[in-house]
């Protein structure tokens, strides 16, 4: 294109807008701009730039002579957007092919001079604005009163919501489910646990008219309410107890936030301070580890840890780390999938991808790893038990290394003489050869006294060949496996990775074998004694292995009987491999006898010392992240989501459509990291923030009812669903705010309600109109989760052990070595008999019997649980040695509890496992079981009824 036609298109382009005059005049605002908006700049714009086409402004039309003015013809735009003799319109490529009608607006623009009004740029167009249901401010509505409203149904508030949606759809309520199902269903719904047969009978024999009331108040109260809704949270939270990717290390450190997590809600902790402590912890406690533990929800998800050496990808690394945070952060209290702004703007929510960025810039200092936390004062008292140690350790180090340069300095000056003998070229890892007089040998072993990192101190190296052959005229290799030949040593060994690592490993030859010793000698032995006169050895023959360490100091020795070792060779008259090898060779051949002596005593009082200061107590190392700036601190908008290609900078400040609606923040760009956290967290928990009293109080209404008034609770965006009672979610969100914060109150609320204390029986009829029960006309009946079903069946056995807090147990055995494996263990022993919430849970680590009932893996966070119905859930129940050792606990308890009787062992194990007696045809059958099969294996079929693993 030449200049001159450039500038004619340039001019043409930046013509004002007029308005549209009657007739069919294209006007670029009413009619070309929505067709690049919902057609076109999801692809093609600054941040993304397919084809290297941008359609936001006029430029790249120009530029690139995608348009001539007045010319339909010569504009390739118009080309790529009609079908073709070769077939239909290759753009767009991502979504249907432009109707005739804007086919034909097109064209006529670009007839009509392809005008372009000045300024303006298009932005693809999404799906909701500031007036979505979700983004408007909160209100506090009226509580209807239907028509026909039962006066049951009266006085708690939620239950004239619920009632005037039914009365919409000519639906009516259950009635409501008798005592002992009540109490089943909300002793499980608050603690995760069964009731106990003497809870139940107290409960259904109370005749007070607040019995239910104080049923519910005791529950709230139960230290087990926490562990029950505090799992909900780590499912929100994607909490897993090692880091994921391909490493998949455990990280030992977690546990206290869920400590944390749980003693919180047991508190009942305002949500608006467990917010902020999760995002800014460190900042409002500093020094106090119960609230700086909460920045762990920062960093418990998953990262990669293998690190990369390639700045590039390391950057996408880190990227990747901090876009976990952003989308755990948004989806968790905000509901809002920001993390879909990640390489554009969000296709359907009004988040830009500057918005993204800003939340980028408020998490930008955070990294994962631990820090030791304790008190002020706890610093304090260590610091005054160190002060002396330290003092000491450095006055002995200076007299030490006193002592030490005096000897250096006379070797020095004994040097050339010491010199003249290193005749033979350095050690070399691809290849060491040594020769000496022929010597009878059953054994021979190299003993390394330096390597090339260490002069003095070997603490491991490596091995890929050693040879030792026989003297004569044919000589022959006798250390290889082939002949007999046997090494050695104190290979490297991981933790439960002894089948990987044989204690004797041979030596033979072949490139692939190789030894990591982690001792000073490798020792081989013969099949036969044999005369030998040649030792050939090396590290790295194929030289692909620079960093692996390998003997630059050593001595060859020789054995008849393994006992006994007389020296045949060594490297003491090469020359050393560098300076630092030169000064301790000079040194070991100047210090005297009792100068050895002296130095050994200076390092048996620094060794004291040290075993003193190790003994003073530390502190513990917690997964809470750390958090520093980095040098640069300013943010860039990565156009395409890649960090290689920085766009404009942003700084800390929410998001702009938000903004709008709530009382914004604005950060300046070189903002203290504390600062940034904190803004975000306290512009989330604002007064005027529609969204996080929502999204709360829609999971809680979740987690009682089975499904949220909106059915996502991570996602109030256009698409996520829609709210089926939107008048009842305000109502619960203000109140919320109007009981501080605080969960318990709205627990009640929800549960004193009608609509919960509904009978979960099925009515074909409402169920032909509201088959999802979407309108609560009746109570939705649930599978027991999969850690309640784990410990159902332990507290039922008599064997659950309720033991709260720190470390967890395993159901697996952990084998690491550069990756980690996790092998389900087949018996579960005493000590995991706890409650499921205090297992280890490790990523991509199965479980049985959790896995198979839907415990998640929590490589991201889980909002919504599966709940579904497998052969091997069955299975597992069934033949699982877990099941079948507490079937036999279980019939140890019906024996000292109900005595010998099967009858009355039938009606105690109903009582534990139902909470009711069985009815005549059931004991008898039971009783049956019992006589002809024993007592075990009638346990054991109740620990698989469907009773016992479903709530009504």
């Amino acid at each position: 294109m030449t200049a001159a036609f450039r500038g004619a298109v340039a001019a043409l382009v930046v013509v004002a807008a007029r308005p549209a005059p009657a007739g069919e005049e294209i006007d670029f605002a009413r009619d070309v701009a929505p067709i690049l908006e919902t057609r076109c700049v999801r692809c093609h714009d600054p941040a993304n730039r397919k084809g290297e086409l941008s359609l936001a402004t006029a430029d790249d039309l120009v530029s690139l002579g995608y348009v001539v003015p007045g010319d339909a013809r010569g504009s390739h735009l118009l080309d790529v957007v009609r079908p073709s003799d070769d077939g239909p319109p290759t753009m767009p490529k991502e979504s249907a092919p432009l109707s005739e009608e804007e086919v034909a607006i097109l064209t006529a623009w670009v007839e009509a001079g392809a005008v372009w009004p000045a300024g303006v740029v298009i932005k693809e167009r999404a799906a909701t604005d500031k007036s979505f249901w979700s983004l408007r401010p909160l209100v506090d509505p009226e509580p209807p009163a239907p028509e026909g409203l039962p006066e049951a149904w009266a006085a708690n508030l939620i239950d004239r919501f619920v009632f005037a949606k039914l009365r919409e759809a000519g639906l009516e309520p259950n009635p409501s489910a008798d005592r002992r199902t009540l109490v089943r269903r909300a002793t499980y719904d608050l603690t995760g646990l069964p009731p106990t047969p003497e809870e139940v009978e107290a409960f259904v024999a109370d005749p007070s008219p607040d019995a239910y009331e104080r049923l519910i108040d005791r529950l709230l109260d139960s230290p087990r309410y926490g562990e029950r809704w505090g799992r909900h949270w780590l499912d929100v939270a994607r909490f897993g107890e090692s880091n994921g990717y391909e490493r998949n290390v455990l990280i030992d450190g977690l546990w206290p936030y869920r400590d944390y997590v749980i003693r919180s809600f047991n508190e009942d902790k305002p949500f608006d301070r467990f917010v902020l402590e999760q995002l800014a912890g460190d900042v409002l406690g500093p020094g106090d580890p119960s609230v700086e533990v909460g920045t762990s929800f920062l960093v418990c998800g998953p990262y990669d840890d293998v690190g990369n050496q390639d700045a590039a990808a390391a950057a996408v690394i880190r990227a990747n780390a901090i876009d976990d945070m952003i989308r755990a952060t948004s989806e968790a209290f905000l509901g809002l999938t920001v993390g879909c702004a990640r390489c554009h703007d969000h296709k359907f929510d009004p988040i830009t991808q500057a918005d993204y960025y800003r939340f980028y810039a408020a998490f930008a200092g955070v990294r994962h790893g631990a820090r030791e936390i304790a008190t002020p004062e706890q610093r304090g008292e260590r610091d005054a038990a160190l002060a002396p140690l330290v003092a000491r350790r450095g006055a002995l180090e200076t007299r030490r290394s006193e002592f030490v340069a005096a000897i250096a300095a006379r070797a020095e000056a004994h040097a050339a003489e010491r010199e003249a003998g290193w005749t033979r070229p350095p050690a070399d890892r691809g290849g060491v050869e040594e020769r000496f007089e022929a010597t009878g040998a059953k054994f021979v072993r190299l003993v390394v006294t330096g390597t090339d990192r260490s002069p003095a101190t070997p603490s491991n190296f490596r091995v890929d060949e050693f040879e030792v052959y026989s003297a004569g005229p044919d000589p022959r290799n006798v250390a290889l496996a082939s002949a007999g030949g046997r090494a050695t040593g104190a290979s490297r060994r991981a933790d439960d990775f002894q089948e990987a690592y044989a204690a004797a490993l041979a030596i033979d030859g072949r490139p692939s074998t190789r030894w990591h010793a982690h001792g000073p000698t490798l020792t081989v032995e013969f099949a036969a004694p044999a005369t030998i006169d040649r030792v050939v050895f090396s590290a790295d023959r194929e030289r692909l292995r620079p960093s692996e360490p390998f003997a630059a100091e050593y001595r060859i020795e020789v054995s008849a009987d393994g006992e006994r070792w007389t020296p045949v060779a060594d490297s003491s008259d090469r020359k050393p491999l560098g300076d630092a090898h030169r000064r301790h060779r000079l040194f070991e051949a100047e210090i005297t006898p009792g100068e050895r002596s002296r130095v050994a005593e200076f390092d048996a009082e620094l060794a004291e010392v040290g075993r003193l200061i190790a003994a003073v107590p530390t502190f513990p190392s917690w997964w809470v992240g750390t958090f520093s700036l980095p040098e640069d601190r300013d943010v860039h908008v990565f156009l395409g989501g890649d960090p290689q290609r920085p766009g404009d900078p942003v700084a800390p400040s929410s998001p702009t459509v938000l903004s709008e609606v709530t009382t914004g923040y604005q950060l300046d760009a070189d903002a203290p990291e504390p600062d940034r956290r904190l803004a975000l967290a306290r512009w989330i928990v604002r007064d005027d923030n529609p969204l996080t009293p929502r999204v709360l109080a829609n999971r809680l209404w979740r987690y009682h009812f089975g499904a949220g008034l909106v059915a996502t609770p991570s996602d109030f965006g256009d698409m996520g669903g829609r709210p089926s009672h939107p008048a009842l979610l305000d109502w619960l969100a203000a109140r919320l705010r109007t009981d501080g914060w605080r969960l318990k109150p709205l627990h009640r609320r929800i549960m004193l309600s009608q609509t919960y204390r509904q009978s979960s029986a099925w009515r074909p009829g409402a169920a032909a109109d509201d088959s999802d029960d979407r309108l609560l006309w009746r109570f939705p009946p649930r599978r027991l989760a999969a850690e309640e079903v784990r410990d159902t069946i332990l507290t039922v056995s008599g064997k659950l052990d309720l033991r709260a807090g720190g470390p967890g147990f395993r159901l697996y055995r952990y084998l690491q070595d550069n990756v980690s494996t996790y092998v389900p263990l087949d018996e579960h022993g005493p000590e995991t008999y706890r409650r499921a919430v205090y297992h280890q849970n490790a990523r991509a680590a199965s479980v049985d019997l959790l896995a198979e009932f839907d415990c998640p893996d929590n490589a991201f966070a889980v909002p919504n649980r599966s709940s579904t119905t497998t052969p091997l859930q069955a299975l597992t129940l069934l033949n699982h040695s877990f099941t079948l050792d507490m079937s036999g606990h279980l019939a140890d308890r019906l024996e000292r509890e109900a005595g010998a009787e099967p009858a009355a062992q039938v009606d105690r194990a109903f009582a534990l496992c139902f909470g009711r007696r069985p009815d005549d045809a059931e004991r008898g059958a039971a009783v049956t079981l019992v006589v002809d099969h024993g007592l075990p294996a009638f346990c054991r079929a109740m620990l698989n009824s469907t009773e016992l693993l479903h709530i009504d």
